[in-house]
């Protein structure tokens, strides 16, 4: 299944093309970097078995290109879609 969610980065102001690569790098190819108003954050559409694996391997990747993770935000309708499942 395909879990869509954000993971807002700390400390982040503007995502730039070398933070892009890095997370790229680190796997993050399923997601799209943004930033506006001084806030960066990675919309992903990650493939696994669970929400839970799906966040967890998202931030995992967002770690190995150096960044840290804020919060991750899911949206009302992909949690009834987990609680489904």
């Amino acid at each position: 299944m395909i879990w869509q969610f954000t993971v807002r980065l700390k400390d982040v102001d503007v995502m730039t093309d070398d933070l892009i690569e890095n997370l790229f790098a680190a796997g993050c190819t399923d997601g799209t970097p943004a930033s506006s108003n001084g806030s960066a954050w990675i919309g992903f559409d990650r493939e696994a078995d669970t929400l839970d694996a799906a966040i967890r391997s998202a931030v995992n990747d967002v770690r190995c290109a150096g960044c840290t993770v804020e919060r991750v935000e899911i949206e009302q309708e992909e949690l009834r879609q987990w609680q489904t499942a």
